[in-house]
């Protein structure tokens, strides 16, 4: 691993960006992520029953397909880390690759459907690690740096 390269973009900085990517995955994944009703037959009752039914598989592959696409075509960079001057490159500096930009998301993705607890510990490591890594960030061996 080593000493950290220089120009690592900042906690803060990356919480935001963070945010703002939320926010338009969650806006142009609205109309994926509705509630809708399936009608099953209940035996017990001898009845057909409505039982509610979550779109979140299409919410969430709108959501990889933003990061895992935009990281890997779009100079290592989302809506927001271009809003907030930063990129995703390799930890020895180099442009991210398809496959590096694909495992950093699947990591991130698997740990976010771990029901908030890997969602903060994957955030959560950022504040105690020298290079500012997060999990899915050691993972695929990327590092956040300013743009």
């Amino acid at each position: 691993m080593g000493l950290p390269p220089p120009g690592l973009a900042g906690r803060w900085r990356r919480l935001f960006a963070g945010v703002l990517d939320w926010l338009i995955v969650n806006i142009v994944s609205a109309p994926f992520s509705w509630t809708s009703w399936e009608y099953a037959w209940d035996g017990n009752k001898g009845v057909w029953d409505r039982f509610p039914v979550e779109h979140t598989f299409l919410a969430g592959l709108v959501a990889f397909l933003y990061f895992w696409l935009l990281h890997a075509f779009w100079n290592g960079q989302t809506l927001g880390k271009k809003l907030f001057g930063m990129r995703v490159v390799q930890d020895s500096g180099g442009r991210i690759g398809v496959g590096q930009a694909a495992v950093r998301q699947a990591v991130a993705s698997a740990l976010e459907w771990l029901c908030c607890v890997g969602l903060l510990l994957d955030l959560g490591w950022i504040l105690f690690d020298p290079r500012k890594q997060a999990l899915h960030d050691k993972a695929a061996r990327t590092v956040v740096v300013n743009a």
